[in-house]
């Protein structure tokens, strides 16, 4: 397969491929994976299923009004180019269809959205036939439990066009081969930087956003379902941030190839306002290790957001996007 960036993870080897003839319903999969966590309980190591989702051929060409309603609400311009973040949303049912298998040892209720790492590599247009695979991998390690990772990836004409890489923490679990957990960076201490916007989020942007995105888990849609998860009112979609702040820095800016990071700290409560800040910075890998704006040799310039609540120093989320 041609058309892969440095560093992007690969299937393992003995992983084998099962077909699906198309896309799943997220409604569905909820369903099957709210009745499947009750008996995913702590009980030993967990070991990861050895299968790769792949949906051959999913034509593109009816997604016009459901692109345009994802364009309009996270604010990004009109355009037959799909961005990363609805990528995200097209591949995400087929992630999710790997966590609501019976093997799959966790349990979707309670999973915690810890962070994403996406890569576009070549723009992917209305119109066009895509490959969607998905799996999980790499078991590991967390001081609270076990994280784990899902691929999504979307290939155009046997080329890798878009890959995500979402990591979720399953709490009370243990990792393959009792690993200790990684050594965790310790938080920098953060001032809130002079805002460059100010989100307004009415009660009903989770209801907004499930609309588009097909996720209509009730902890973002009601806040009775919130409060039955220990959260005092409806949360924001933690996708939803990222991918406000990715159409912010705009098309322009991040190119045709790009790489769009985020790391989640807390959730964005709703209603609420949120301050952003979007700055360049020459060494994104540096931001975060008490170096940013400092350019090393070989540095990769780019976008760095954050998120707060506003009046507050509770941050919610920080991010990176990079051109390719």
């Amino acid at each position: 397969m041609t058309g892969r960036h440095e560093g992007a993870p690969t299937a393992p080897e003995s992983y084998g491929v099962t077909d699906l003839p198309a896309l799943p319903k997220l409604g569905g999969l909820f369903t099957k994976g709210v009745a499947g966590s009750a008996g995913k309980r702590p009980k030993g190591e967990v070991r990861l299923p050895e299968v790769v989702y792949r949906v051959a051929r999913v034509d593109t060409s009816g997604e016009g009004a459901h692109l345009a309603a994802y364009l309009d609400l996270l604010g990004e311009p009109s355009s037959d180019v799909l961005p990363a973040g609805f990528l995200h949303v097209l591949a995400f049912p087929l992630a999710t269809a790997v966590m609501v298998r019976g093997d799959f040892p966790l349990p979707l209720l309670g999973m915690v959205h810890l962070k994403n790492v996406a890569r576009v590599l070549r723009p992917v247009r209305l119109g066009e036939t895509v490959e969607v695979r998905a799996w999980a991998q790499d078991a590991r390690a967390h001081r609270r439990g076990v994280q784990v990772d899902l691929v999504a990836e979307v290939l155009v004409d046997g080329d890798l066009a878009y890959q995500g890489v979402s990591t979720y923490l399953a709490k009370g679990f243990t990792a393959p081969d009792g690993a200790a957990p990684a050594q965790e960076s310790p938080r920098e201490e953060w001032t809130a930087p002079l805002p460059t916007a100010r989100w307004k989020l009415g009660g009903g942007t989770g209801r907004a956003y499930g609309a588009v995105s097909g996720d209509q888990n009730p902890i973002h849609t009601s806040s009775l379902g919130a409060k039955a998860f220990g959260f005092p009112r409806a949360i924001a979609h933690g996708m939803y941030s990222a991918a406000r702040a990715l159409a912010e820095v705009g098309p322009a800016r991040r190119g045709e190839a790009y790489e769009w990071t985020v790391e989640f700290f807390r959730p964005v409560l709703l209603p609420g306002t949120v301050d952003v800040a979007i700055r360049y910075v020459s060494d994104v890998d540096a931001v975060g290790s008490g170096s940013a704006g400092v350019a090393r040799e070989g540095a990769a310039g780019g976008f760095v957001y954050d998120g707060w609540r506003s009046g507050k120093g509770t941050r919610n989320f920080r991010g990176t996007v990079r051109p390719l």
